[in-house]
């Protein structure tokens, strides 16, 4: 069934609001832009901006949220068999592929976010908000405790957010899958 016309335009907006941020947050810096100027660049009123994000930096990684949203979809896609920790690399290390395709502007939003650390506060609560969907997914395959599956699930978005940190401190060049498997091996250890 396909999404509404409400819906659609709900999902434009949202989606226009996070361009308009990344676009000023990349011209001016961050520390620069505003959320009138974000609203206004996305042709909507302040009052629309808080109906979608509580702030810029929200805004600004809305893309990191959607991404993670991908890769749990990604997992739930692995073949019901495959063991928890070998599906979680499997995913991501497929998802990472189309990383730079989907988003041309990630790179920089990376590198924003390690300059800001309000930026980089949002990014752990991304990633914390996305947990539950991820522990329930790791849950669904393997009998270990709710416990086990909570810590395989954040240890995961912890081994991906590391992986491209050191990817971007790698000469460059550097495959960013290499570093994401590295990662996932390092912090896999303990979950085979």
């Amino acid at each position: 069934m396909g999404t509404g016309l409400r819906e659609r335009k709900k999902i434009a907006t949202r989606q226009a609001l996070h361009e308009a941020a990344v676009a000023l947050s990349i011209e001016h810096g961050v520390d620069k832009v505003t959320v009138e100027a974000i609203a206004d660049a996305a042709e909507v009123s302040r009052r629309t901006f808080s109906n979608y994000f509580a702030s810029k930096e929200e805004a600004l990684l809305y893309g990191d949220q959607q991404r993670v949203r991908r890769l749990v979809s990604a997992v739930a896609e692995r073949p019901p068999s495959e063991p928890p920790w070998a599906a979680l690399t499997a995913a991501a290390l497929e998802f990472q592929r189309d990383l730079g395709s989907r988003d041309p502007h990630w790179v920089t939003q990376v590198r924003l976010v390690r300059r800001h650390p309000a930026l980089a506060a949002q990014q752990v609560s991304t990633y914390a908000s996305m947990e539950d969907e991820l522990t329930t997914e790791i849950a669904r395959r393997s009998p270990a405790s709710p416990m086990h599956a909570r810590l395989m699930a954040a240890a995961f978005l912890v081994a991906m957010r590391v992986a491209v940190q050191v990817w971007l401190d790698r000469p460059k060049g550097t495959p960013l899958a290499d570093v994401m498997h590295e990662s996932l091996n390092d912090m896999g250890a303990a979950f085979r």
